[in-house]
Order: C-alpha cells, then structure tokens, then sequence
C-alpha cells in the first residue's frame, strides 16, 4: 500500500497528517509528490476540485522551503478570497507544530494589516491576483527570493480576467526554480501559459478531462419555463434533508428567487456580486454553519467555495458553458461522498443538455417533479423518523410523564399521532392538496407562456427580427461566453430571453437584442467603465460600431 511516508514526506508532517486524519494518498497526490519533491521540475496536474489538490502542493512546499529563512520562498497565486483562505487554513494543519510562517493576501480587507504580516516574517505567501499587484506596486513585498510558484484553479483565473495579472506576477518571480501549476481543465489559455513561463514541465491527468465525478448522479427534470420557480420548491420540499448550492444565471435571480423562499419560510440566503466582503463573509459563515440549508449564487460569486457534505446541487438553468457545468456540480460528491446535481429544463433545452451530457461523459437521468402528495409523504416520514431518532437522554422528561399521561388520558395512540402530524403537516397539506403536475409530458411542446424558440434554442425577439448592438469589449478583457452573459445582463437588468446570439471577438463583441430592449440595454453599458476602460455600446447598423458582419 502507498503511504505518504513511501512518497518521501518527512516525519513531521506525517505527524501532523496523522493527527488531521490523512491515511492514504488520493491519486493526485500520489502522482504529485515525488515529482514536486524535487523542487526543481515544472508541474502541471490536472484534476477535478476536491480531489486533494491543496495536499498535493501544500505537503512538499512546506517540506522545501528553508524554515531558517523568514523570507518568502513560496507563492500560491488562487482566484478568491475563499479559496486564498482555505489554503491557508490546510497548509497551517499540515505545518502543526513546524515554524512555517504562513501569510493570506486578499482583497475586500484591511491592507495595511497585510503589510504588517509581512513585514513580521514569512515563508508562503497564499494571494489572490489583485491584492498582490497591489502590494508588489507599494513594495510591500519582495518576490525576487520567491523559488516555488503555484497556481491553483487555473483555469478559474484565466475565465475571471486574471490573465495579464498573473503574467505580470510570473515576471517578478525571475528567480524561482519551479512553477506547479494546477486546473481542473486545459483550455488553450492555460497552455499559452505553460509554454511561456515553464520549461518542459511534467503532466499528471487524474481523471478524464472535462468528466465530472462518479459519485455525482446527474439528473434532470423538464418543465415549462413558467412553472421553474415552482418545480424549484417541489425539488426542495421532497428532500427535506438537503443542505444544497441553487445556480442561477444572474445576480438579480438569485436575489429575486432568495426573497420569494425567504417569504415562504425557507433557511436561504444569496451570495452574488453586489454584497459587500462583510456580507458575504456572514452568509458564508451562516452557510458553513448551517444555519442555512440552500445557498443561492451566480457562477461568478460561487468561485472558489468549497464546503464540505453538500448533498445537492440545483441549476435553475443550464449554463451555457459546458465548463461551467463541471464546476457547478463538482460542489457536491467530495470526499468519497455521494451527490446529487438536478438541472430545470425546458424542453427546448433538453438538446443542450444532451451536448453536456456527452462533453462531460455522464448520462443525466430524467426524473419526474413530485407530485403534492409524494411530497407530502417524504416529509411526514422525514418527521417521524426525525421523531424516532430524537435523543430524550437529557432533561427531566419524566417530571412532565403524569402532567402528559392526564392530559392524553382517554386518547387513542393514533389520534395523538394524527395531532402530532397535523400540527407539523398543516402548512405542506395545505398548500399541496390541489397542486398541479409540473412535468412536461412532451418534450417537442412549446413554451406556450414563453417565446418563440428555433431549433438553435435562440428565442425569437417578438417582432422576428433583431437589432444588433455593438460593443467595445471582447474576450481580451477576461470574458468568455457565458461570463458576458451574466455581465450585460447584470448591469442591464434584462431577462436572458429578449437576447439572441452573442458574437465575441478579441477586442470586441456583437449582441443580439429584441428592438425593444435594445434602448434599456445601451443606457445601461454606454459610458460606464470596465476595469479602467470606458465602455462604447451603440447599435451596430447606425453607430458606427462595425456594422454587419463580413
């Protein structure tokens, strides 16, 4: 059996592995340690988030790094402040006792706190792109002792707009000796990087690319798109033990859908790019303490969490990007665990899913939506075994027996049980005895209540025809896809259905716009800023922004 003691890790570490609980290496681990126990060879690993990456590089950096020098020796560059802290968090259990200084640099925090913790001494260094910059700029800190550099979530950076930050960051650490970098997936960005900064680094795969984790049973639900929020709460209410992440496309569907849960009595909160650091620290807190069963969230604001025993996630809609899917799920089924990732479909949608389906080589099952009384049933039996399993061993239950025996005397046993389930059923019974069936029994019926939709899966603007807007900006400025998207939607406020195709360019893009959401859609982008730049949105045909396509 391959232990980490055979993988070459000191006794120190193994001690303080023993303590945490870490037994036998996961398969990137395995494959990892020996290679960046050298400290010499460039690295690049591939595999899924929650696979053990954090060990994998955190394990033979600590075991590297002069202890006698509180100098930085070590950099680990990570996407968000979550992520940046989770490191932090691991790498101090794996150092235990050692005297590994160990210092998060983040943004949406004091800096001069930071700055201080620097200057006190310190050996890794975990950063996010930005505050490093930042730091680097005012220079409070000094990369040029820096020997090793990590990227975690690569692929993550690249599709946030990190780019050119890292870039810059890579050419102030003139003299590491190896740079190990880690992503989930390999687009073409991440290899432009590799050829750039490594040289001839080792490549370890754990897992198929782009596949998602075995432990995750892919499921699927279709319905009409009016009836999505409703066949949400029908997904909750039948799995009364869910401790879940709900995606949405958009800041204000996330806030929208978490105000009309919140109303009807549901433990949920929304995590999306207008909370302040302050806020989301809370509803983090709050949901790692589970004091909230559903966490609702964009893709943008979901970077980088990472919480342990998540049963279910939920995609209020697709995402447009296959990636993004694999990121969504693998929130779930960690640690050896099983999970459940559940899409809403229309059934306009299905084809995309089918697209999904195959890139991530996994079959989605079709589920039906509950009916009221399915759901009603899992939630008494939920109660009563809830009831069951209650732990009585302490109070003074005994001293209420005779008060209890004198009340419930001359009351049949299942009358009591039918009071006990009254009292706690009264609201679901209610709400449920006439419900509706949600499932879309055919899956070539229209949307009646939506738009028109052509077999691309683009809805039609009303009148059939588009307007066509251009805009300065393009993939150069960090966006793919679905990541502009989300953006024009956002500072729009618009829904995704009055949109048609989006064509991106390098320095540029071309949107697709019923006429009459054109307007609202230029008022929103025309003049704003973007990372520095003044943002020029007109429409394409009159504008001066490029007219039609060649």
């Amino acid at each position: 059996m391959i232990t980490f003691e055979s993988l070459g890790i000191e006794e120190g570490l193994l001690q303080s592995l023993e303590t945490i609980g870490f037994v036998t290496p996961t398969p990137i681990q395995e494959q990892a340690i020996p290679v960046l126990l050298q400290g010499t060879k460039d690295f690049v690993g591939l595999a899924q988030t929650g696979t053990g990456k954090t060990a994998a590089f955190g394990l033979p950096l600590i075991q590297l790094i002069d202890k006698s020098q509180r100098i930085p020796q070590a950099l680990i560059i990570c996407p968000t402040r979550e992520l940046c802290l989770q490191i932090t968090t691991d790498l101090e259990k794996f150092a235990g006792k050692s005297k590994v200084g160990i210092t998060a640099v983040y943004g949406g925090t004091s800096i001069t706190l930071q700055i201080r913790d620097l200057k006190r001494g310190t050996h890794v260094v975990v950063a996010t792109p930005g505050r490093l910059i930042d730091l680097i700029e005012r220079k409070a800190i000094n990369l040029e002792d820096i020997n090793y550099v990590v990227l975690d979530e690569a692929d993550e950076m690249l599709n946030m707009g990190f780019k050119e930050d890292i870039e810059f960051i890579l050419k102030e650490t003139v003299n590491r000796h190896s740079m190990w970098l880690f992503s989930a997936t390999m687009p073409p960005e991440i290899r432009q990087v590799s050829k750039r900064f490594m040289d001839k680094p080792a490549e370890i795969s754990v897992g198929k690319m782009n596949s998602t984790n075995s432990n995750i049973d892919h499921q699927y639900v279709s319905t009409q798109h009016v009836n999505r929020y409703e066949t949400l709460k029908r997904i909750i209410d039948f799995n009364p033990g869910i401790y879940g992440i709900i995606f949405t496309r958009t800041k204000a569907d996330a806030q929208n859908i978490t105000e009309q849960l919140v109303r009807e009595g549901y433990d949920i909160d929304a995590l999306h790019g207008d909370l302040t650091q302050a806020q989301r620290d809370k509803v983090m807190g709050r949901f790692r303490e589970k004091s909230l069963q559903l966490l609702i969230a964009t893709d943008v604001a979901a970077r980088g969490i990472d919480v342990k025993d998540i049963t279910h996630v939920i995609n209020y809609e697709l995402p447009d990007d296959t990636e993004v899917y694999t990121h969504r799920s693998g929130r779930t089924g960690r640690a050896g665990k099983s999970g459940v990732s559940t899409s809403i479909v229309t059934p306009r949608e299905v084809y995309r899913l089918r697209q999904i389906e195959k890139l991530v080589n996994n079959k989605f099952h079709k589920m039906d939506i509950p009916s009221g009384k399915d759901v009603c049933r899992k939630q008494f039996f939920h109660f009563i075994d809830k009831m069951l399993k209650a732990d009585i061993s302490h109070g003074e239950y005994e001293t209420y027996l005779p008060v209890l025996k004198e009340k419930f005397e001359g009351v049949e046993k299942e009358e009591i049980l039918q009071r006990v389930a009254a009292l706690e059923f009264d609201r679901f019974l209610k709400y449920y005895e006439n419900a509706a069936d949600l499932n879309q029994r055919n899956d070539r019926e229209r949307d009646a209540k939506g738009p028109r939709e052509r077999q691309t899966g683009k809805p039609f603007a009303r009148n059939g025809n588009y307007q066509r807007l251009f805009v300065n900006l393009g993939t150069k400025d960090g966006f793919y896809k679905a990541s502009f998207l989300q953006f024009i939607l956002d500072m729009s406020g618009l829904k995704k259905d009055v949109l048609g195709n989006i064509d991106m360019k390098e320095m540029n893009s071309w949107v697709e716009i019923d006429p009459a959401a054109g307007k609202k859609m230029i008022q929103a982008m025309d003049g704003k800023n973007y990372r520095g730049r003044k943002i020029r949105m007109n429409d394409a045909a009159t504008g001066g922004g490029g007219g039609r396509r060649k």
